[in-house]
């Protein structure tokens, strides 16, 4: 794959892959592209989007850090999916899909 893609799956889900360049804000191109993650206010603070992710992405900010404490305290591959920088291919869990 052309290494300024990234392709994001949805393992254990019927939703297609998706592929994007870097960089692209994962809030606008998952909600076009149809997926399994809900948004809610697009800017880390509501939870709405929390996921579990695999693969290698940048590590969270500090205010990003501070809510996955609250939502999902010591799970190192919780994050907002709204705050993440594709960097790489990824693949998302919604984290009811988890429990």
């Amino acid at each position: 794959m052309n290494k300024n893609l990234c392709c994001i799956s949805f393992p254990g889900t019927d939703y297609q892959s998706i592929v994007l360049e870097k960089n692209q804000p994962l809030s606008e191109n998952l909600t076009i592209q149809n997926s399994p993650v809900l948004f809610g206010c697009r800017t880390g603070i509501c939870g709405t989007c929390l996921v579990l992710i695999k693969g290698e992405i940048p590590p969270a900010n500090q205010d990003e850090k501070e809510v996955l404490e609250i939502l999902a305290p010591g799970n190192q591959q919780a994050r907002l999916a709204c705050q993440i920088d594709l960097t790489n291919d990824v693949e998302i869990q919604t984290c009811e899909a988890d429990k």
